[in-house]
C-alpha cells in the first residue's frame, strides 16, 4: 500500500491533535489543595500480600504529582521484587517489623522509622516479623524527576 502525501499529511494533524489533547487533560487536572484523610473512611482493598489503602494521586503547586498509599502486608511476605523508579519515595513504618533493600543493603526496622528511596535507587520492602506490618508510602514527581 502507498501512502500520499495527503494521507502523511492527515496523519501529522491527527497525531497532532491527539497530543494537543492529552496535554490539555493532563494541564487540567485539579491541584490538591488542603486535605485530610481519615483512617476509618479509607477504603481497604485485599491483595495477594496484605492490603492497600489508595490515598491520593493528584498534582500540587509545586508537583507534578503527588502518590500516597498504605500498605499493610502479611507475615513473611515482600510487598514486589526489588525494582526501581524515577521518582523518589519515603517510607513511613507504622508498626511490624520490616527488612528494606536500601543502598545494596537489607536493614531491619520498626516502627517510626523512616525510609527514603531514592531516584532509581533499587529498593524493595519484605515483612520479617509476627505479625503483619504497615507502613504509609509517600511518592512525587517534581519537574526534575527523570522520565525513566
Amino acid at each position: 500500500m502507498r501512502f500520499t502525501r495527503r494521507d502523511l499529511g492527515v496523519a501529522a494533524v491527527a497525531v497532532a491533535a491527539t497530543l494537543w489533547a492529552t496535554a490539555l487533560a493532563q494541564g487540567t487536572s485539579e491541584l490538591l489543595g488542603p486535605a485530610v484523610w481519615d483512617w476509618n473512611a479509607l477504603p481497604v482493598q485485599e491483595t495477594d500480600v496484605g492490603a492497600i489503602r489508595n490515598v491520593v494521586r493528584a498534582p500540587t503547586a509545586t508537583l507534578k504529582e503527588l502518590e500516597m498509599h498504605i500498605t499493610t502486608l502479611n507475615r513473611g511476605l515482600a510487598s514486589h521484587p526489588p525494582h526501581r523508579h524515577p521518582n523518589e519515595e519515603l517510607v513511613i513504618v507504622r508498626e511490624g517489623t520490616v527488612e528494606t533493600l536500601s543502598g545494596g543493603t537489607w536493614k531491619r526496622v520498626g516502627p517510626g522509622s523512616i525510609i527514603f528511596n531514592a531516584s532509581n535507587s533499587e529498593h524493595a520492602l519484605k515483612n520479617v516479623g509476627d505479625t503483619p506490618a504497615t507502613y504509609f508510602v509517600i511518592n512525587w514527581k517534581s519537574g526534575d524527576t527523570p522520565a525513566q
